[in-house]
């Protein structure tokens, strides 16, 4: 594997990428929409973002289960129409599971021209740090690796300091998505990473509940320098935009852009659920790409997977609240939809 820090995966990432997270369309008897996973797809690079996050927690982890065997196509249908935009889209692939499965997913992403692996540990939640270690090692020797601490709360564990001192060690990881939730565990990650002395891993933030201060913010010498992010999975137009404004900032941060952070952890509280304890954010993510007509309903694999009590009611409340992060999108999707559906 090429590990120089100008391999081509490295560079990629090391710009700074607006990359939203996959959903999953299905259709209302649970079976995957094709028409509409392809709309989603063309939506996302029509809307201008740096690569594209597919088979993760926003797609749902389900899809591995052979009763739904939905990983690998899903994978390429979001390859089929990254092929066909024209430009570069950096590719991502969600990989989970013990070594075995993981190795197995790494293989299948090399295969289909996906660039790494966002790999999630939710499935070694009592193995030590050895262990953890020794499992990123095996899959990174088959495609480079993004690391992703995912909150406990939707699935993750938490892993400190020590770990993250070891992982970034490891020559084939060539970025971290960083998705706690946390201020302290943000701060872990990050510096670990300083402390290595590493300038070839690139830090995203998967704090939904935090991006502009995450953008705008240096930690310990070093920039998060892009996102891959759930909550830019709809209304993702003004996510991309939004990027490019914090990526300009290199000293006092307006006022006004303070300001939008605050609205989107206000939106992404609303859309994740985190009322709830964040048991409908998939669901709340499909409810507004149902209301701008990409997807047919909200449905998941899981038919217990929906709306909380009261979660519709928010999302509509921020819909209203912040009309200039959503309608610029509301109105470019409407007039787009009929093509990317075709």
């Amino acid at each position: 594997m090429e590990s120089s820090s100008h391999s081509p995966a490295r560079r990629g990432l090391g710009g700074g990428l607006a990359i939203p997270a996959q959903p999953l369309a299905l259709t209302a008897n649970r079976k995957l929409d094709e028409r509409r996973q392809r709309a989603l797809t063309r939506y996302y690079l029509a809307s201008g973002v740096g690569g594209l996050a597919v088979g993760v927690h926003t797609t749902q982890f389900a899809i591995r289960d052979p009763k739904v065997g939905l990983f690998e196509p899903v994978l390429s249908l979001a390859k089929e129409e990254m092929d066909r935009v024209g430009r570069e889209v950096f590719r991502i692939g969600g990989i989970c599971g013990e070594t075995k499965q993981a190795v197995a997913e790494a293989a299948l992403l090399k295969t289909l021209g996906y660039d790494a692996g966002l790999l999630s540990l939710a499935a070694l939640k009592t193995a030590d740090d050895d262990t953890l270690l020794a499992h990123c090692r095996t899959v990174g020797a088959t495609i480079p690796l993004i690391g992703f601490y995912l909150q406990p709360a939707v699935g993750g564990r938490v892993l400190p300091y020590a770990f993250w001192r070891r992982f970034f060690e490891i020559e084939s990881v060539i970025a971290v998505k960083i998705a706690p939730f946390n201020r302290y565990q943000t701060l872990d990650v990050i510096r670990a990473l300083a402390e290595t002395g590493r300038q070839d891993i690139a830090l995203y933030t998967g704090n939904d509940d935090a991006i502009v201060a995450d953008l705008v913010t240096t930690y310990f010498g070093r920039r998060i320098v892009g996102g891959l992010l759930g909550h830019w999975a709809c209304w993702t137009k003004s996510g991309v935009e939004l990027l490019k404004i914090c990526q300009a900032i290199s000293d006092t941060v307006p006022a006004e852009l303070l300001a939008t952070g605050v609205a989107e952890t206000d939106r992404n509280a609303a859309i994740f659920d985190a009322a709830n304890g964040f048991r409908g954010c998939i669901a709340g993510i499909h409810y507004v790409l149902q209301q701008q007509r990409l997807l047919e309903g909200i449905w998941c694999l899981d038919e217990n997977e929906t709306l909380s009590p009261g979660q519709r009611e928010e999302i509509e409340r921020v819909r209203v609240a912040y009309p200039d992060l959503s309608k610029p999108d509301d109105d470019f999707i409407s007039e787009h939809l009929d093509s990317w559906l075709r």
